[in-house]
């Protein structure tokens, strides 16, 4: 019971603010500037005029939103102009209509919700509007002056000093058009659009905003599931080997038997001398004449049993000697351009003393990718054969 109590207190309690102090300090500055630049034309514009009321307090509220939220949808310069003015018109009416201040009030604050939510307009500082309208009893040409020409001035505000300081505004609210999710993106604007309607909920958050910052989320998953992976995390340890001397069908033969395309030639101190694979085999083999290649393939791999002979019989003969390796500490993120770009397939694994301790495959790779992307544990460092 008491763990019930603890968790619903909690949920009054604020959560952090994630904005540095040169944010805040760049939205005091603005709110301030705005306001008092709102207030100084609308004064003069009032002591031309005659007219007495010359700042409407809603503007207060409005000035955090265009000022320390130029992003929010509710900030925008048609919520800030439609909320206000509508609603100061919805206020006017409701105290015309309804006697009881009260009921006026109330009647006031949800029509007004309705008429912005039907104009796309929606603006928290609205419903202040219609509320304080309509508990004066004031007339439609309050709607007109403060409230019309202090929300203007003070949208001309936003958009001259958000713009100066570094912050987009007007912020565009328009809806992409569908399109297929661009190359590496997990989600398209068709599954976004989709998630927002199944949340159903008004976010104060402009959508292409929301788009970017889940792109991040995502590419900060990625990093940390996949940037941190070193290649002793992800290597087929304990790989087939070849030596220098092995025969050609001793070779082929193994790499048949353990479904592997390539072996790794080693010394005897374990050290990388070249590397042997399916297509050496079948380069000799003379691959670019395709017709009866298998037998020739197989002529070239069958020992003839003779001291002397121009066929290649050992792997030492048909090996690349040039192999791209990488070290057992290398980020495995460096090797993506070596597979996508390069074309490499296979990339021996070596330690500190450069011997042979694992190798790391297409396939390793993809595995990879897959677990960082969908955010599946690290993997964890297992021996296996290579393939």
């Amino acid at each position: 019971m008491l763990s019930k109590v603890g968790e619903f207190v909690l949920k009054f309690r604020p959560g952090r603010t994630r904005v540095g102090s040169r944010e805040r300090l760049r939205a005091i500055v603005g709110a301030g500037l705005g306001i008092v630049v709102t207030a100084l034309l609308a004064r003069w514009w009032a002591s031309s005029h005659g007219d007495m009321l010359w700042l409407a307090a809603p503007l207060g509220a409005s000035a955090v939103l265009v000022f320390a939220v130029p992003a929010s949808p509710l900030a925008q310069p048609w919520p800030v102009v439609g909320g206000n003015v509508l609603s100061a018109l919805v206020g006017s009416a409701c105290a015309m209509a309804i006697a009881d201040p009260a009921w006026a009030g109330a009647c006031a604050v949800a029509l007004a919700i309705a008429v912005m939510f039907g104009l796309r307009c929606l603006h928290p500082p609205g419903g202040a509007s219609a509320l304080l309208v309509a508990l004066s009893g004031a007339g439609f040409s309050f709607a007109v002056f403060p409230m019309l020409v202090d929300s203007i001035l003070l949208v001309m505000m936003g958009v001259l000093y958000n713009s100066l300081t570094g912050r987009r505004y007007p912020h565009s609210q328009a809806t992409p058009a569908p399109t297929p999710a661009a190359q590496g993106a997990r989600f398209s604007n068709a599954d976004l659009d989709a998630a927002l309607a199944h949340y159903n909920q008004v976010l104060d958050v402009s959508r292409d905003d929301l788009q970017q910052l889940l792109h991040h989320a995502e590419a900060a998953a990625y990093q940390r599931n996949f940037g941190q992976l070193i290649c002793s995390d992800i290597m087929s340890r304990q790989p087939v080997t070849a030596q220098f001397g092995m025969t050609l069908d001793e070779a082929w033969s193994l790499m048949r038997a353990r479904r592997i395309k390539a072996l790794p030639v080693i010394d005897r101190s374990r050290r990388v001398v070249g590397i042997v694979t399916v297509a050496d085999f079948l380069e000799h083999a003379g691959m670019s004449r395709p017709e009866g290649v298998g037998e020739r393939l197989l002529s070239m791999i069958r020992r003839d049993g003779v001291t002397h002979t121009d066929k290649p019989e050992t792997v030492g003969q048909i090996m690349t000697r040039s192999v791209r390796v990488a070290s057992h500490d290398r980020p495995v993120a460096e090797l993506v351009p070596l597979f996508s770009d390069d074309g490499h397939h296979h990339i021996p694994i070596i330690d500190h003393d450069r011997r042979l301790v694992g190798i790391i495959t297409q396939t390793d790779l993809v595995r990879a990718l897959y677990r960082a992307t969908t955010g599946s544990q690290p993997i964890p460092a297992q021996p296996r054969v290579s393939g």
